[in-house]
Order: structure tokens, then C-alpha cells, then sequence
């Protein structure tokens, strides 16, 4: 009963690896294949070899990608840009989410953002209990007014789903801030605490 006990796990430990990545990337090429719907029927991969290819809608995915950054990079796609943006903030209730959705997207994948970059070491939910978090930034209109210190905003995400999780203002002071990258913290975060990132080079060579 032990060695069919090992066995078993030792066999878990080699195939849920594997099956979850195999369904996690299943998902998404077959979400990113509905984007072939927007090509007209006779240019259908589909239709053209005679059976289905899965893949062609992340190539089409990443060239209207692609073709998007280098239309919208220059003076001309920005003033573009600018005048949809217009368009839509007059249009009820879609504005407000549009502007909402465009807020967090800038701040995300904008080069010159912060959200997301630091990997900061917090006491939550009370103090002398410890997790990893990350900044957003800094807080900001009415609610900077009533703050006198210096305050950061803090994502604390949850395990071993990290896109849940608690928006927080915090002292800055009660910030450790990690020299752990953001993905080997989400690793530390998602495999709830099994994956721990490696010692910095400065800790290590200390010892």
C-alpha cells in the first residue's frame, strides 16, 4: 500500500502539470480562434485546407495587434485615437466603462506605468501576519487630501487565484519592497507558497 501510494503521487505530480497547462493553453487558443469569424467565409482557414487548424486565430489576433500599434503610433493614429475617445464620452453608460476599462489598460501595459512593477512584502489582514502584494500607485484626488502621509495603493490577491484579491492604501513604511520579479511572486502566490523564488544574490552571498 505505501509504494502504490507513491506511485499515485508521484504519477499526480507528472501528469496535473501537464494536463492543466495542455487546458489553460487549449482555452486559449480556442478564444482567440473566434476572431476568425470576422473574415469573410471564403477566407475561412477552415474552409480553405478542408479541416480545421487551430492556432490561425492567435496569428490573426497578434497581427491586428500588431497592425493596431503601428497605425495608432504616429501623429495621425493618436489624433484618430483621440477623436474615438471623444466620440465615446458622449455616449451614455458606455462611457463610463469605456473610460474605466481604458484607465486600467493605460496604467497596466503602458511603458512609462508602475502598476504591477514592485513586488512589496505586507502585514495582512492584521499585523504579524505577512503576504505578498503588489503596487498600483499612488492614491490620488479626495482621497490624497485626507491622507498626510506618504501612502501607497496595494493589490493583495488571493491564492491560488490571484485575480481576486483586496485593494488597500497602505504607509509606504509598511511597504517592504522585494527584489523578487512580479512573475516569481504570482509563482510564489499561485502555488501557495509550494514554488519559492530564489535568494538575491546580495542575501545569498551574506551567507
Amino acid at each position: 500500500m505505501a509504494a502504490l501510494r507513491k506511485w499515485l503521487f508521484t504519477g499526480l505530480l507528472v501528469i496535473v502539470p501537464g494536463v492543466i497547462t495542455a487546458w489553460v493553453l487549449n482555452w486559449i487558443v480556442g478564444t482567440l480562434d473566434q476572431t476568425l469569424a470576422i473574415l469573410p467565409e471564403a477566407w475561412q482557414p477552415d474552409r480553405l485546407l478542408g479541416f480545421h487548424l487551430p492556432g490561425f486565430g492567435v496569428l490573426l489576433t497578434l497581427a491586428i495587434l500588431l497592425i493596431a500599434g503601428a497605425l495608432t503610433s504616429n501623429f495621425a493614429g493618436r489624433k484618430l485615437v483621440a477623436w474615438g475617445d471623444g466620440l465615446v464620452s458622449r455616449i451614455p453608460v458606455v462611457r463610463s466603462i469605456y473610460s474605466s476599462v481604458k484607465q486600467v489598460s493605460d496604467t497596466l501595459f503602458s511603458e512609462n506605468g508602475n502598476a504591477f512593477r514592485t513586488a512589496v512584502l505586507v502585514q495582512w489582514p492584521r499585523e504579524g501576519v505577512w503576504t505578498l502584494a503588489f503596487i498600483t500607485g499612488q492614491p490620488g484626488g479626495e482621497v490624497a487630501a485626507y491622507l498626510r502621509d506618504e501612502y501607497v495603493s496595494v493589490y493583495v490577491p488571493t491564492t491560488p487565484n490571484p485575480t481576486g484579491g483586496y485593494f488597500v492604501i497602505l504607509r509606504k513604511s509598511d511597504c517592504i519592497e522585494l527584489e523578487m520579479s512580479v512573475d516569481a511572486a504570482l509563482k510564489y502566490i499561485v502555488s501557495m507558497g509550494v514554488v519559492a523564488p530564489p535568494e538575491p544574490a546580495a542575501l545569498h552571498n551574506s551567507r
